[in-house]
């Protein structure tokens, strides 16, 4: 699927039915691609575009131990001084917003972080430049689909396989300015019958990691249309990563 303008694209690395869900906005966020694919696909749909912007969730680098290297007392809690941490990953549990650390070596990572790398990887060869680059046609950039959320609300929000945490992570989107399904339409289709019945309208909420896809979509958006609405935390030696708030609060 080829757009004449810049899409902005959000990539998830932890899909249940491929290696990877995406997601693509327009400049009007309106959503022009949901899909899941494996590595070959995504970089085929990213290949016809004239001009994207491509937010992974995913570390872009290991941990280069940076965090041994900053004064123990830069941090607040013992869980935070341990090494297996990137800045950026410190730097977010010191806020209260609970994320996986990344290893110092790539054997180390998960699988689905060593899928993350692979992608990076390829986008490197397919031209794409790190966030920012200005006047690239093609940038990459790290985000973080939890961080994101709680940045957006304000708070730690449910659990994502919860209909509760569908629910807000998809309003949040919808209140953000993004063109997809209005979850409050869920309420409406719930009748005394099909509580009964347990046939809830599942079918109006988006996946966990379609709506991780779609708030990475959401960032790379705002680096290029709210350039000056966003925050980078972290060590470009480790990754950066890149919020779509720009200040954040000290606790969440």
């Amino acid at each position: 699927m080829f757009f004449t303008e810049s899409v902005f694209v959000g990539i998830d690395p932890t899909s249940s039915q491929k290696s990877f869900t995406y997601a693509a906005l327009d400049k009007g966020l309106n959503l022009v691609a949901l899909a899941d694919g494996e590595l070959d696909e995504v970089t085929a749909f990213l290949a016809g575009q004239k001009a994207a912007t491509v937010a992974v969730n995913a570390p872009s680098g290991i941990s280069r131990g940076l965090v041994r290297e900053k004064k123990k007392d830069m941090f607040t809690t013992r869980k935070t001084r341990s090494s297996g941490f990137r800045l950026a990953e410190i730097e977010l549990r010191e806020r209260g917003i609970t994320v996986s650390g990344t290893p110092a070596t790539v054997g180390a990572c998960p699988a689905w972080m060593q899928t993350g790398f692979s992608l990076y990887r390829k986008l490197e060869k397919m031209g794409f430049k790190k966030y920012p680059a200005e006047g690239e046609a093609y940038q990459v950039l790290e985000t973080h689909p939890h961080a994101c959320y709680c940045v957006l609300g304000g708070g730690v929000p449910q659990t994502k396989p919860s209909i509760e945490g569908k629910l807000q992570r998809q309003l949040l989107l919808y209140e953000s300015g993004l063109r997809i399904k209005d979850p409050m339409y869920f309420f409406e289709e719930i009748t005394r019958h099909k509580m009964l019945k347990g046939a809830w309208p599942l079918e109006l909420l988006y996946q966990p990691e379609q709506l991780d896809a779609l708030v990475a979509a959401f960032t790379a958006w705002m680096t290029t249309h709210k350039r000056d609405q966003v925050s980078i935390i972290g060590d470009e030696k480790e990754g950066r990563v890149v919020l779509p708030v720009r200040e954040l609060r000290d606790k969440y």
